[in-house]
């Protein structure tokens, strides 16, 4: 038998938002890009069809060939798209792995975008392997990723319970704060606090980590402090970036797995 091929450490990883479609090669044992960020507004209405030419065009710009790690804005179980939060319904029971590996012509791996951030916090960033971890993105919507020791717990899509009769990501959400023209103090004292305190009510986790465009330390510096919490709350470290990391490392992984 020939010897197998190595499992390149560089994979592409491309997070689907309802804003922007980004995209960018990741060496997946650093954590880190090797190259620019491309991206591209996400097309409105954001139909599965869409939103792929969107992602050939990050794959055409990169001239990648190899396996890509793709994240969906909602429940991803088994490669299929279950749920679609800040893109159009027709995603549902879309199987966008299947779909985009036809069309791209190279191993796809598909996921919740929270998912995949927090997995990048965990392996690289401010997530923490021991006890219960809470990683959160505050941006189009609020999603969430949930950790007991390092282990995931998929699909958790928390910015969708009930919270004082509305959904908490149209409470908390940056693009409620941009929508609503509030201040940096009155979106995390009123709006971001109490969703905070319904989450730690409800799992009571050790860390929690708040990604997203929010994350950046100047936009952290003007709320982050105001928030009070029982867990240790910290900004992403991987920023924005967090979920083209993720992405990329679970695409690898789909790859190595597949080679046993």
């Amino acid at each position: 038998m020939g010897k197998k091929k190595k499992v390149s450490r560089t994979v592409l990883g491309i997070d689907i938002g309802g804003s922007g479609v980004k995209g960018a090669p990741v060496h997946t044992k650093k954590g880190e890009l090797t190259d620019d960020r491309y991206r591209i507004p996400t097309p409105q209405p954001a139909t599965p069809e869409a939103v792929l030419e969107v992602v050939r065009q990050i794959v055409d710009e990169h001239k990648w060939r190899g396996p890509i790690g793709c994240t969906i804005p909602g429940r991803v179980i088994r490669g299929v798209v279950r749920t679609a939060a800040n893109i159009d319904e027709s995603w549902e029971g879309y199987n966008a792995r299947k779909r985009f590996k036809k069309e791209l012509g190279v191993p796809v791996t598909v996921l919740n975008d929270a998912d995949a951030a927090g997995i990048a916090e965990i392996r690289f960033g401010a997530g923490k392997k021991k006890g219960t971890t809470l990683v959160l993105t505050l941006g189009t919507g609020i999603g969430s990723a949930l950790f007991t020791d390092g282990v995931l717990v998929p699909n958790t899509e928390f910015g969708h319970l009930r919270f004082d009769h509305r959904i908490a990501e149209h409470v908390a959400a940056d693009s409620i704060r941009t929508k609503d023209h509030l201040s940096w103090e009155r979106w995390a004292t009123k709006r971001v606090q109490p969703v905070l305190e319904m989450y730690e009510f409800l799992f009571s986790p050790d860390t929690i980590v708040i990604g997203g465009g929010v994350s950046k330390p100047e936009r952290w510096d003007q709320f982050g402090p105001l928030l009070k919490t029982n867990a240790k709350l910290y900004p992403a470290a991987l920023g924005n970036q967090a979920g083209i990391v993720g992405a990329a490392l679970v695409a690898r992984e789909a790859v190595l797995k597949s080679r046993r």
